[in-house]
């Protein structure tokens, strides 16, 4: 053991201190061992439930798509890479990459500025806007089976209610067959999405939006900006961070979509609705091809991987660091 020494403030010179007793380091020991464990007991039930829930699925689901299976007892029927050249060379796939493409854009085209300009008009001080917001955010909150449900009971052809509404104001020829038609189906099915989901990212903007510092906007009014020059310059550049969150979030579940479609449509009319995830339910437990469904999961899991870390590399680069630099702030 080592001596101790500490300064005397009185005298200023250094005051030799006894060196710590084994009982004292024994008890440190015994703390930081306690400490250990407890943090190791609260971690491993985490770990063991993400390995046994996701690791171990991701893990079999690549095994699983070099094999020819039909999903009954171990694969055994091992096939290589067809099941992955069999995607480059099926249609239905290749449709389902190209409605993904335009899902994604369709909603960052559309669906997210709709909902930033819901979020602004209700983030000003109007009667009844806690009412709306309410409103809006509702569908969120309900299930994909029940709005699927409800809105095929909508657009059902010749008696449903929008068939109605527009035939009492004259519109009939607006009408039609919404989810059977193949020219009509994607953009029924987009409008359904829009009126689902949009309230979720309305909300997210409008968080975003009350944490921006009321005075920002003061200042630049006193300044001469107008609300055009003061939304452009002070509100979108403080918003950006959750704009960037919400496209993230946009994009991943156009990827993943399958309950609302499945519920809608099936996929239908001709495969003119269908979706990756669709696809991989379809020959999973429909047609029982268990090996090429799997492989189009692992398409998607890479798909999104891919655009996760990019994203994160290239876009949230940015907000990570800012955090990160926050937090070691905090801890000086």
């Amino acid at each position: 053991m080592t001596s101790t020494f500490l300064p005397d403030k009185r005298t200023g010179t250094d005051v030799d201190l006894p060196p710590p007793s084994e009982d004292h380091a024994r008890g440190r020991a015994r703390r930081r061992a306690r400490n250990w464990l407890t943090a190791v007991g609260f971690q491993v039930p985490a770990l063991v439930l993400f390995i046994v829930l996701v690791l171990l699925p991701i893990l079999f689901a690549l095994y699983a798509a070099f094999f020819r299976w039909g999903g009954f007892g171990m694969p055994s029927d091992y096939v290589g890479v067809d099941n992955f050249t069999r995607l480059l060379d099926d249609p239905v796939f290749l449709g389902d990459l190209w409605r993904c493409l335009v899902l994604v854009l369709l909603s960052l085209a559309l669906q997210l500025p709709f909902a930033l300009a819901m979020a602004v008009l209700l983030n000003q001080k109007t009667r009844g806007r806690a009412v709306y917001r309410m409103l809006f955010f509702a569908p969120y909150v309900l299930s994909e089976a029940i709005t699927g449900v409800l809105f095929s009971m909508i657009f059902a052809p010749d008696d449903g209610l929008a068939d109605r509404v527009l035939g009492g104001v004259g519109l009939d020829g607006l009408g039609g067959e919404w989810f059977a038609d193949p020219s009509m189906v994607m953009a029924t099915l987009f409008l359904v999405m829009t009126w689902k989901y949009f309230g979720f990212h309305m909300m997210l903007y409008l968080a975003g939006l009350q944490s921006i510092p009321a005075e920002l906007n003061e200042a630049a009014l006193i300044d001469g900006a107008g609300p055009w020059q003061r939304f452009r310059n002070v509100t979108l550049p403080l918003l950006a961070p959750t704009l960037r969150i919400s496209v993230f979030l946009s994009v991943i579940g156009a990827i993943q979509l399958f309950d609302l479609v499945w519920v809608v449509t099936q996929g239908g009319p001709d495969h003119h609705s269908e979706t990756m995830a669709v696809t991989m339910f379809q020959y999973g437990f429909k047609r029982y091809q268990v090996g090429y469904a799997s492989a189009i999961s692992v398409v998607m899991f890479g798909i999104s991987l891919v655009f996760a870390l990019a994203y994160q590399r290239f876009v949230l680069r940015r907000d990570l660091e800012g955090a990160t630099t926050t937090m070691r702030g905090d801890g000086k």
